[in-house]
């Protein structure tokens, strides 16, 4: 397999300024996803992320035609949330093979990475078949009192002590002033943006796994419904949820032979805004660092946009989706409420036509708050053809991970 170098992949990934583009090496078709496994979503439980995780592993090692003897690496976050370890692994599934172990997996922008983790052992000869897994327990945790999405921005230092007694707090309050001053810029309305939620909502209905598949949503219900923090409204913000997510990453020519059609791994790019830790510092409200990974991603797997079939965008708010897209490159800056509009987003909108197919299963607004985790999977079943809400033919899909100052890009295709 012939890969090309850093310098001539940075020559084709034209960076904006504003950011870095981190330096990734090439390393497209060298990995594939060869198992996908998820747990069922839900409100509150009662359920531990431990055991969520596992059941979600053993499902992903089952769908791949492998035995957990044949997994020698595991992928979890070290960022978010309580994870498993190999000792977790090896005690849940009896065996006694030593483990590549990373934090640098999971969901969010790790989601989008962890591919290319996964192949860089696997180049090293560190893992052969390398398990990605996220679990949350969130909606038990708020249930309980014990626990929310909020608590780091509220405990962490310079959020604490600025943000928080000024009243920016908590996220709905950050991205519904992004999303007014998109609206100043651009003009974007709220019919407009409820194209988001309302398309979503749409999948989720036809998606038998989704927590709000059974609950229809209208533009009348939408614009009915008061502002939680203008101009965002309830069906604007994700669902807190609990449940897990995994797949296994195998090496493509192992993957050729192996029971699933693979997705596989054909670019990869992380960006991140300088100088920005904190979401306040962003200099430019209307824009996502989607600007700076999504470039590299195209020139590693010698794509653009006009190439892609579906997408699956880290959709933590219905205005967040909508800036990703556009800074996926599938629209210009300020397109976006026009770009949406007229049934462009649905599944069944041929691609040819305009729009782009986007979170097929409802997204983190009403499929399930697995971070991004469930965003992969739902990729992976629409290059199989398996997914609930299909779109036709599609051969190449893309991945957006988000973190306010960071984003990632995952670009798959079919394998056979």
């Amino acid at each position: 397999m012939t890969r090309r170098s850093l310098q001539s992949i940075a020559r084709a990934a034209v960076v904006p300024d504003g950011g870095t583009s981190l330096a990734l090496d090439d390393i497209a078709g060298v990995a594939a996803i060869t198992g996908i496994g998820e747990t069922a979503v839900s409100g509150p439980s009662g359920r531990e992320p431990r055991q969520m995780a596992l059941e979600a592993i053993a499902a992903a090692i089952a769908d791949a035609g492998l035995q957990p003897a044949d997994v020698d690496g595991l992928m979890v976050s070290g960022h978010i949330a309580d994870q498993i370890t190999p000792d977790d692994f090896r005690g849940y599934f009896g065996t006694q093979r030593p483990l590549w172990f990373s934090t640098d997996g999971g969901a969010m922008i790790w989601a989008g990475t962890c591919g290319h983790t996964a192949a860089t052992a696997m180049l090293a000869g560190k893992a052969t078949h390398i398990v990605n897994v996220f679990a949350v327990d969130w909606a038990s945790r708020r249930a309980a009192g014990t626990g929310t999405p909020g608590d780091w921005h509220a405990g962490e230092a310079l959020k604490a002590h600025l943000e928080v007694p000024m009243g920016w707090y908590p996220q709905p309050v950050y991205f519904a002033t992004f999303a007014r001053r998109y609206m100043h810029e651009y003009g974007l309305t709220e019919e407009q943006l409820a194209t988001i939620p309302l398309t979503f909502r749409r999948h989720a209905n036809g998606h038998p796994g989704a927590v709000m598949g059974d609950r229809k949503l209208t533009l009348e219900d939408y614009l009915n419904r008061a502002p939680l923090a203008g101009p965002l409204r309830r069906e604007d913000c994700c669902l807190i949820s609990d449940g897990a997510a995994a797949w296994v990453m195998s090496p493509t020519e192992r993957a050729r032979d192996m029971p699933q059609v693979p997705a596989i791994i054909d670019g990869v790019g992380h960006g991140r805004i300088a100088g920005a830790p904190y979401i306040s510092q962003q200099r430019d409200m209307t824009a996502t660092p989607q600007v700076f990974a999504a470039p590299w991603a195209y020139a590693m797997a010698n794509t653009g946009p006009s190439e892609i079939d579906v997408i699956a965008v880290y959709d933590c708010f219905s205005s967040t989706a909508l800036m990703q897209i556009e800074d996926l490159g599938f629209c210009r800056k300020g397109d976006g409420g026009s770009f949406i509009q007229d049934n462009r987003l649905h599944h069944t909108r041929p691609r040819q036509k305009g729009g782009i197919p986007c979170n097929t299963h409802g997204g983190l607004l009403s499929h399930s708050y697995l971070l991004g985790a469930s965003h992969v999977v739902e990729l992976v079943k629409q290059l199989r053809g398996s997914a609930a809400n299909p779109v036709a033919d599609a051969r190449r899909a893309v991945y957006a991970g988000f973190t306010a100052d960071e984003s990632s890009t995952l670009i798959l295709s079919r394998g056979r």
